[in-house]
C-alpha cells in the first residue's frame, strides 16, 4: 500500500504539491473565520475548590467567580497623600468605564478598607471580572496597561499589575523559531547539502501549520488552555523534522546503491516510511492516553497534540515523496565543502566499532549505563506537585513587582487568598456563628488575617478570605488547606447548620495536584501495558518489549530527576534562568510521560527493527545488534539533536510551565537516544543473547503478525543493497 501511495505522490507531485498549498490557505482561513477561543480550564467536577467556586457563582458571587486581579501602588510617604489618592482614584474609574463588566474595589472605600498596609505605604484595588474566554481576559489586561500607561501619577509612586492577565507574552523572542534554526544548521551539518536540509524542515512546516489551522477549528467545538498551540508546535516540530529525515536518509541511501529517483522515493517510504507510520500512530495513542486522566485541559491538549501529530505523519508520507520527485538526483547538490559523496557504512563506521566495544564488555556498560540514569533519576522522590504564579517570573515582569510589592505590604500569604464560601441553604445566616467561624479562623495557625464575612444579598451565603502566613506555593500552604477542610472547620461548624467550603486558586491547584498524583499511576500502567502489547505482536518477543519498557521508564525518570532539580531544588537556576524555586506544574509529569514515551517509542522501534531485520537475515544476534547500531546510530544521533534544540529552545521561553516542558523533554530525548539506545540497548542484547527473541510457540500462534518494515522481497534487496555498499566503501 505505502509503495503504490507514494509512486502515485511521486507522479502526481504538481497537483499534490498544489493541493497542500490550498489546504493550508483553506485551513487557516476557515479557521479564523470560525470563531473559538482559548480557555484555560482547570475545573475538578467532584471537587470541593470546583463545589466552591459553583456555590459563589449561584449566589451572587460572579465577580469572585471570574478573574481577580490588582492594581498595586506603593509610595514612601504614604498612599494617602492626596496627590497619590486623586491620581488612583482617576485610574480605577478610567479603568471601570474602559473594560466592560469590570469592577475595581477601592482601597479608599470602606469596602476597600483593608486593601492598605499597616504601615500606609502599599496599597491595592482589587479589579474584578466576570467570566469570559482566555482572549477576553488578556484583551481586557491589555486595556489596563493602556490607562497605566497614559495616567500621571505624581513622583515617587509606583504601580505595577498583578495577576496573570498583565504577564509578559514573549519577552524574549519566538522560541519556536531557535529550534527551527538549530535543526537547519544540524541538517546541514549532517547531510552536508542545503537540499536535503531544507526537505525536512519544509515538510515539517507544513505539516506542523496544517495541524495547528485545524487546532484553531477544533478549539470551537472543545476546551483547550492557552498553551496548546505552543505546546502542538513544540511537539509537532520535533517529530515532524524526525520523520522526514528517516525518509531523506533512506532516499539518499537508495539513490547512491543505484535506484532511479521512482523507485528510491518508493523504496523509502515502504521501509522507513513504514516506520514513521508505526511511530507516529504510537506517539498519537501515547499521548490520547491522557483522556484516562478525565480532566478536561488534558483532554484538549490531547487532542491537539494527536491531532499535530498526524498532520506531520501525513506530510512525510505524502507531501514529501512529491517534493523528492522535483529534486531528484540533485539531492546532494549545493553540498559543503567538506560533504563526502558517499557516507561510512558498515563495518567501517564509528558505529559498528562501537557497538563491538560495548558487546566485549557488556556488563560494564550496562551498570555504567544504569548508574548515570538512577542519580538522575533521584530528585524524582522529592517532587511535590503544584503550580508556579508570580512569584516565578522574572522580577522585569510587572505581576512579579507586583507580587513583591504586596508581599512586602501584607505578607507572603497575601498573593494567594484562600476562599471560603459559608452558607444555610433556604434560611439566613447566624451571624453569630459567622463572627465565632472568623474568630476561630483568625487564631488558626497558618493563618495570617481572616476578612469579616461578605454576606450576599440574600443573606444566605457569606464570603471569608483567609490569607496563609505562607507563599501559595508553600508545602505550608497546602497543609492548611487540609488542615482547614479536615479538623479546623468540621470542628468549628458541628454545633451549626453553616456548611462551609473551601476555595479560591490555591486550594484548586491543591485539588488539582492532589488529583492528578492520584490518577497518574492508572494512566501511566494503561499506556506501559499497551506499549508492552504492541512491541509483543511486531517483534516477537517477551523480553524485548519488557526491556523497551523498563528503559523508557528509566529516561523519564531521569528527565523528571533534571526537572526536579532545576525548577524545584533550584540547581543550576542561572544557567537555565529560573527566577525563583517552586514546584513542578500538576500537568507537567502526566504530559511529559505521554509525550517523551511515545518518542521514546519512535527510536525504540526504529532501531530494533533494523536490528530484527539483520537478526532474521543472519541468525546472529550479535553481529545483528552491531550491523543493527551502525545503520541507525547516526540517523537517531542527528534525530535526537534536532529534538533536542526543539524542545530545549523553549527553556529560554517566558512561561514557567512551557519552560519546564521543554527541558523536560530535552532531557528525556537525549538521555535516550544515548545512553538507552547506544549504550543500555547494545549492552542488555548481548547479555540476554538469543533469549531476545523468545517467545512461547502457543503464543506465537495467536499473535496476529504485523510488520513494520519491508516486505520480504524488500527485505532481501535491502540485504544486497547493504552488502553492495559494504564493498564499495572497502574498495
Amino acid at each position: 500500500m505505502l509503495d503504490r501511495l507514494s509512486r502515485t505522490m511521486y507522479r502526481r507531485r504538481r497537483l499534490v504539491v498544489a493541493g497542500w498549498i490550498v489546504f493550508l490557505v483553506a485551513i487557516f482561513a476557515i479557521a479564523s473565520n470560525a470563531g473559538g477561543a482559548f480557555r484555560t480550564d482547570f475545573d475538578l467536577p467532584g471537587s470541593e475548590s470546583q463545589a466552591a467556586f459553583d456555590r459563589l457563582e449561584a449566589s451572587g458571587f460572579s465577580d469572585r467567580a471570574g478573574f481577580s486581579a490588582q492594581i498595586v501602588f506603593e509610595a514612601d510617604d504614604g498612599v494617602d497623600q492626596p496627590a497619590v489618592q486623586d491620581a488612583m482614584t482617576g485610574i480605577f474609574d478610567r479603568v471601570e468605564s474602559r473594560v466592560d463588566e469590570a469592577t475595581v474595589v477601592s482601597p479608599y472605600t470602606p469596602d476597600g478598607a483593608r486593601q492598605i498596609s499597616d504601615d500606609g505605604t502599599v496599597a491595592y484595588g482589587e479589579l474584578n471580572l466576570t467570566d469570559r474566554t482566555e482572549e477576553e481576559v488578556r484583551t481586557a489586561g491589555d486595556q489596563v496597561k493602556v490607562v497605566i500607561a497614559d495616567a500621571d501619577v505624581p513622583g515617587g509612586l509606583e504601580v505595577a499589575l498583578g495577576g496573570d492577565m498583565f504577564a509578559d507574552d514573549n519577552p524574549g523572542g519566538s522560541s519556536e523559531m531557535i529550534g527551527v534554526l538549530a535543526a537547519m544548521v544540524i541538517l546541514l551539518l549532517a547531510f552536508g547539502s542545503v537540499l536535503a536540509m531544507g526537505l525536512p524542515i519544509f515538510t515539517a512546516l507544513c505539516g506542523i501549520g496544517s495541524g495547528i489551522a485545524l487546532v484553531l477549528l477544533t478549539r470551537t467545538l472543545i476546551d483547550m488552555p492557552d498553551f496548546t498551540t505552543a505546546a502542538v508546535a513544540m511537539v509537532g516540530i520535533g517529530v515532524g523534522i524526525d520523520y522526514a529525515l528517516f525518509i531523506v536518509t533512506r532516499y539518499r541511501e537508495s539513490l547512491h546503491a543505484g535506484r532511479t529517483p521512482e523507485d528510491a522515493v518508493a523504496h523509502s517510504i515502504d521501509t522507513a516510511g513504514r516506520a514513521v507510520l508505526f511511530a507516529g500512530l504510537t506517539v498519537m495513542i501515547s499521548v490520547l492516553g491522557l483522556l484516562l486522566m478525565s480532566l478536561s485541559t488534558a483532554r484538549g491538549v490531547a487532542i491537539a497534540i494527536a491531532i499535530g501529530v498526524f498532520m506531520t505523519m501525513l506530510a512525510s508520507l505524502t507531501l514529501l515523496p512529491a517534493l523528492l520527485g522535483f529534486v531528484g538526483r540533485n539531492i546532494d547538490k549545493l553540498g559543503l565543502p567538506h560533504r563526502t559523496r558517499r557516507d561510512e557504512t558498515g563495518h567501517q563506521s564509528f558505529w559498528w566499532r562501537w557497538s563491538r566495544v560495548l558487546q566485549r564488555r557488556p556488563w560494564t556498560a550496562f551498570l555504567a549505563g544504569l548508574g548515570i540514569l538512577l542519580v538522575l533519576a533521584v530528585p524524582v522522590l522529592s517532587m511535590r506537585l503544584g503550580f508556579g504564579d508570580a512569584g516565578n517570573r522574572p522580577t522585569t515582569d510587572t505581576t512579579r513587582q507586583a507580587y513583591d510589592t504586596l508581599s512586602d505590604g501584607f505578607g507572603p500569604g497575601f498573593n494567594g487568598p484562600l476562599l471560603l464560601v459559608a452558607s444555610t441553604p433556604g434560611e439566613a445566616l447566624d451571624e453569630q456563628a459567622l463572627a465565632d467561624l472568623g474568630e476561630t479562623l483568625g487564631d488558626t495557625d497558618g493563618v495570617g488575617f481572616a476578612s469579616p464575612p461578605i454576606p450576599n444579598e440574600s443573606g444566605d451565603t457569606a464570603l471569608f478570605q483567609v490569607f496563609p502566613t505562607s507563599a501559595p506555593q508553600d508545602a505550608a500552604t497546602e497543609e492548611l488547606v487540609d488542615r482547614l477542610r479536615d479538623d479546623v472547620l468540621p470542628l468549628a461548624t458541628a454545633s451549626t447548620n453553616v456548611d462551609v467550603l473551601v476555595g479560591g486558586i490555591t486550594a484548586a491547584s491543591v485539588d488539582f495536584a492532589e488529583y492528578t498524583a492520584s490518577r497518574l499511576p492508572i494512566f501511566i500502567g494503561a499506556v506501559l501495558v499497551l506499549s508492552f502489547l504492541l512491541l509483543m505482536v511486531v517483534f516477537r518477543s517477551l523480553l524485548v518489549p519488557l526491556k523497551a519498557v523498563v528503559m523508557n521508564l528509566l529516561s523519564i525518570g531521569a528527565a523528571y530527576g533534571v526537572v526536579v532539580a532545576v525548577y524545584q531544588w533550584s540547581w543550576a537556576s542561572d544557567l537555565f534562568g529560573v527566577a525563583k524555586a517552586g514546584p513542578i506544574e500538576a500537568w507537567a509529569p502526566m504530559f511529559l510521560f505521554a509525550v517523551v514515551f511515545g518518542l521514546s517509542m519512535d527510536y525504540e522501534v526504529f532501531l530494533l527493527s533494523r536490528i530484527r531485520e539483520e537478526y532474521d537475515r543472519t541468525g546472529d544476534n550479535a553481529t545483528a545488534v552491531a550491523d543493527g547500531v551502525a545503520l541507525t546510530a547516526r540517523v537517531i544521533t542527528a534525530a535526537a539533536a534536532i529534538m533536542v534544540c526543539v524542545f530545549g529552545s523553549f527553556v529560554f521561553g517566558p512561561e514557567r510551565s512551557l519552560q519546564l516542558f521543554g527541558l523536560g523533554l530535552a532531557v528525556a530525548v537525549l538521555v535516550d537516544a544515548t545512553i538507552v539506545r547506544l549504550l543500555l540497548v547494545p549492552a542488555t542484547m548481548e547479555l540476554l543473547g538469543d533469549r531476545n527473541w523468545w517467545l512461547p510457540r502457543w503464543l506465537d500462534r495467536i499473535l496476529p503478525r504485523v510488520r513494520i518494515d519491508a516486505s520480504d522481497d524488500l527485505d532481501r534487496e535491502l540485504a544486497t543493497l547493504t552488502h553492495d555498499e559494504e564493498a564499495v566503501v572497502s574498495r
